[in-house]
């Protein structure tokens, strides 16, 4: 095992255009870290430098104490699983695990000892005499995980490994890849664009938008205080509400929207000694943090424009003014589409960000 660390990494193509920007990242021995963030943001620009199928316009790529800028790709030690399963359709999937090793004159005796060991661990050992054809999506994707696995690498590398399988597959191999790193303790670095992906899979999360590094750190911790905006929206399930407002004061500070809709006291807010009358500010609330205020008691009154039922849950779509707001509700009675609700904002859980610089206050 070794860890890996970019230092100050940037990407330009032809004309100059930057695809990342800078980068100071690192994943620890063993770690398991995601690179999410949206299509476009550099997350499989940066698995490709680390691998060495391109070149840094700027920086430093270290596996282990190892600089690695003017290696190889075949000598960094990485394995890489790619979005494509890229299998042979004419070889068994035995021979699709193996085809590495020979490759590397790997003696044949180790070749059948990794195969059949990579294959356990994955669930193949019943099907290592089957075509790909003959397997289903996931059972593809574990052969090309195999592949990786048999070469024993200091590093894994994993670019959008499930985005070509249904909902369902891809519900179970995060769950089997999240055990097989579990098992083997390997470095691995994910990248995905599903946040869900991230949050179940990472012990880290690294956000990244337009190239650049916007926030690093423990799913969980990512999720209750994110550094900006952009990683408030970004991760969670339905999205941060954000409603745009000003900081007042009436009988201590408040927030109130543009139209006075919302209005919310912010004297106990955890913000409140840096926040002064007149600041333009976002509120962020998330989904599970509305709720249905109890009779008589203080609250935004919404009109309610849409109510999902998903599953075990109940997601309320309000207007509150001009504020949309969406409430993760249990699944008790709920107000009907053109009822109006009187929704309570749990104090101790709400988000405040600069209007201009979009960073947490």
């Amino acid at each position: 095992m070794a860890g890996v660390r970019l230092r100050g990494v940037s990407k330009a193509y032809a004309g100059g255009r930057a695809v990342v920007r800078d980068v100071d990242l690192s994943a620890a021995a063993g770690e398991l870290l995601v690179l999410v963030g949206p299509s476009g943001c550099g997350k499989s620009t940066l698995l490709r430098v680390i691998a060495g199928l391109e070149e840094p316009s700027a920086g430093d790529v270290f596996i282990g104490e190892r600089r690695v800028n003017d290696v190889s790709p075949r000598d960094r030690d990485v394995a890489m699983v790619f979005q494509s399963y890229a299998l042979y359709p004419h070889l068994s999937v035995y021979d699709n695990i193996a085809f590495g090793l020979r490759l590397r004159g790997v003696a044949r005796a180790d070749v059948d000892l990794r195969v059949r060991a990579a294959a356990a661990a994955l669930g193949l050992t019943a099907l290592l005499e089957r075509r790909p054809g003959r397997l289903s999506g996931g059972q593809r994707q574990r052969v090309a995980l195999g592949r990786a696995l048999v070469r024993e690498p200091a590093v894994f590398l994993l670019d959008e490994p499930l985005s070509n399988l249904d909902a369902r597959l891809r519900g179970e191999m995060r769950v089997e890849i999240a055990a097989l790193h579990r098992r083997l303790g390997a470095t691995t670095i994910y990248v995905t664009h599903d946040q869900l992906e991230a949050m179940t899979l990472g012990d880290r999360l690294v956000v990244l938008r337009d190239g650049t590094v916007q926030q690093t750190g423990p799913p969980l911790e990512v999720y209750a205080r994110p550094a900006n905006r952009f990683v408030a929206g970004f991760i969670g399930t339905p999205p941060m509400n954000f409603v745009p407002g000003r900081v007042e004061r009436a009988g201590g500070l408040v927030f109130r929207s543009g139209d006075g809709a919302v209005v919310v006291p912010l004297g106990a807010h955890e913000s409140a000694p840096r926040l002064g009358e007149g600041d333009d500010v976002v509120l962020g609330v998330r989904p599970e943090d509305v709720v249905l205020a109890a009779p008589g008691s203080e609250g935004v009154d919404a009109l309610v424009e849409a109510v999902e039922a998903p599953g075990p849950e109940v997601l309320l779509h309000a207007r509150a003014g001009a504020a949309p707001l969406v409430a993760r509700l249990p699944p008790l009675p709920s107000p009907a589409r053109g009822a109006t609700v009187r929704l309570a904002l749990r104090a101790d859980r709400l988000h405040l960000f600069d209007a201009r610089s979009e960073d947490r206050i």
